[in-house]
């Protein structure tokens, strides 16, 4: 069965009040209650995205994303009553796209949950309308079109870049990071524009912003120390030079 939205959360009475708010806007949700449950579920089920408790009753959150994240490369939002900048800081280092504190205001996260849906049914779209893109990598620069750079071309179908004809796999707010930077390559993108177009608003810290560029570094740069394509610009933002 098809989910837009699975909590894994062991407060239960809070879980169930945040699916039934979601399914008065027509988002379909399921909870559980345990990483077995998640796991469980994800065997039976398909879910667009996830919302993930860390302190669950039989293991670790930040357990769990690193399970998921080594088959699946749905959004994961982490929701928790842990407030350290350590905490937040491993759960977007692992493959968490987003965190959320407790208690959350319904409606805040709402807005969280449906600007991660609609990125995933762009993806989708994008997909069915690009099949063809999803073998990019068999043919020549020349043969695809003025979309994409020889050096770095990008993958919607498999959310993931090509270089020098590799294709390297994204997590879904990497790939709509790196899909900004190149929207507007060659030209400074500002920090609050890349909080706006990727995350969906600007109330974020900058270190959310900053792991994300170093993941893509790590995976994009030969030195990521020293990056040749996505360069820091001191007190305004990024500009991805290719």
């Amino acid at each position: 069965m098809h989910y837009n939205c699975l909590i894994v959360d062991d407060e239960v009475e809070l879980a169930k009040m945040t699916a039934e708010y979601f399914e008065m806007f027509d988002i379909r949700t399921q909870y559980v209650e345990s990483a077995v449950s998640c796991f469980d579920f994800l065997k039976e089920n398909e879910t667009d995205m996830i919302l993930l408790d860390i302190n669950l009753k039989d293991g670790s959150g930040f357990e769990v994303c690193r399970k998921i994240r080594e088959d699946y490369q749905l959004p994961i939002l982490f929701i928790s009553a842990r407030q350290s900048d350590d905490d937040v800081l491993v759960a977007l280092s692992i493959g968490g796209d987003d965190y959320v504190k407790k208690p959350y205001s319904l409606s805040v996260l709402l807005a969280k949950v449906k600007v991660n849906l609609k990125r995933v049914e762009q993806i989708k779209k994008l997909s069915a309308e690009n099949t063809e893109r999803a073998y990019i990598s068999e043919f020549k620069p020349s043969d695809i079109g003025t979309d994409y750079d020889p050096a770095i071309q990008l993958d919607a179908p498999t959310m993931s870049v090509i270089m020098n004809g590799k294709s390297i796999p994204l997590k879904a707010k990497e790939f709509a990071l790196l899909k900004s930077l190149y929207e507007h390559k060659n030209t400074i993108v500002t920090k609050e524009q890349l909080f706006d177009e990727v995350w969906g608003d600007s109330f974020y810290g900058d270190g959310t912003l900053n792991v994300h560029i170093r993941k893509l570094r790590e995976k994009m740069e030969k030195d990521p120390n020293n990056p040749e394509y996505i360069k820091t610009v001191w007190g305004t933002g990024y500009i991805l030079e290719i």
